[in-house]
């Protein structure tokens, strides 16, 4: 499973596994992946960098990389009182609405309520990127395309790749202009942020549209050492997976009783690849979500608009954090892709990393036989 990405990065699979859990990023990278950690749950810059003196700590020095979340045009931005008093009183109303009649409880006086994931503003993407440079990471990546090209700039000055998110030809040759260094083809299958073209087609397009300009990972609908070895056959340099370690042992976000699965990962363990909508209610961009009556109440005709990004998180993000604690798994709010329909089971990352070379390899001999 070798390619010219695996040598740069010194690692053993192509394989870069997204995740906002520190647990399941530096499983990855200790099993021979490039695990990423996603940033923009983190509003203090403070606690981002002790988590990744933990990564550097518990990755047995191998590399590992972050994920960021920064639009490329610089947006209006405010204090958080200025930004609360742009949502629409009736956006309100409706959330509240909607959690009571889905039998969602307020958070316990002794829960902190959670005002918005300031992550997804510009200006604390940028700490973000301040603080990863601090430490050793191997690779930052841009959730939202391409980074502005001072901060593309940064990174290279401290010998840093950069790689971006594209869901169309235009965009990666955009990124690839900018100074990206890996294009990531995300496929319309993709969970969380993602565009209209689906990997099957995507993945080839942008392959032969960048030639030897940019390395291109594949992203969408891969879950399986089979969809590792076609995103290769595609022309790809290796995948991006995000939806799949949602449900590894290592994934310890949201709530859970004892030491079982949390609600999230219940829910995810019993859906299908049917059940995932496509909707803007998350952050104010268009991501892939694991169905939920949530997500039914906002496509309801009498649910308001969601808001532009960052509104729409600020709007919803205590009504997360109260799903989350309610421990019901019909009512959640996840970002997984279709690739849920395989995540039927709890397992250690090493486990899952070991069956996806495995796969790969009966694959290619399968190929190989024909």
């Amino acid at each position: 499973m070798k390619t010219d990405l695996t040598t740069k990065f010194g690692i053993e699979y192509p394989i870069y596994g997204f995740t906002p859990s520190e647990h399941v990023a530096a499983a990855i990278s200790r099993a021979g992946g490039l695990g990423v950690l996603g940033c923009v749950r983190f509003n203090d810059p403070e606690e981002l960098d002790a988590v990744l003196t933990w990564m550097d700590e518990n990755t047995d020095g191998k590399p590992y990389g972050v994920d960021i979340v920064m639009p490329a045009k610089i947006p209006t931005e405010g204090s958080q009182v200025d930004l609360d008093s742009m949502i629409p009183p009736e956006h309100r109303a409706f959330v509240d609405r909607t959690l009571a009649d889905l039998g969602v409880p307020p958070l316990g006086d002794d829960a902190e309520s959670a005002s918005g994931v300031l992550g997804w503003l510009h200006s604390v993407a940028r700490s973000h990127v301040d603080v990863a440079l601090k430490h050793r990471p191997a690779l930052i990546a841009n959730a939202l395309g391409s980074p502005p090209r001072d901060v593309i700039d940064q990174a290279h000055a401290h010998g840093v790749p950069v790689a971006a998110l594209a869901g169309a030809v235009d965009h990666a040759k955009r990124h690839v202009a900018n100074g990206v260094d890996v294009v990531i083809a995300q496929g319309y299958e993709a969970g969380g942020h993602t565009g209209e073209i689906a990997s099957m087609v995507l993945v080839p397009e942008i392959v032969d549209a960048l030639g030897d300009s940019a390395a291109v990972l594949a992203a969408g609908g891969i879950g399986s050492g089979r969809q590792v070895a076609a995103a290769l056959a595609l022309g790809a340099s290796g995948v991006w997976m995000g939806s799949y370690w949602l449900t590894t042992a290592e994934y310890k976000l949201g709530s859970a009783s004892g030491d079982g699965p949390s609600s999230v990962q219940r829910a995810l363990l019993g859906a299908t690849s049917a059940d995932t909508v496509r909707s803007r209610i998350y952050s104010g961009k268009p991501a892939r979500l694991l169905k939920t009556k949530w997500t039914d109440a906002w496509s309801r005709p009498e649910a308001p608009d969601p808001l532009p990004m960052p509104l729409q998180n600020i709007l919803v993000s205590e009504a997360h954090q109260r799903m989350s604690a309610a421990e019901n798994p019909d009512v959640v709010a996840m970002p997984v892709g279709q690739i849920v329909g395989r995540m039927n089971e709890i397992r250690p990352v090493a486990e899952v990393m070991v069956e996806l070379v495995e796969g790969f390899d009966q694959a290619v001999a399968r190929l190989g036989s024909l």
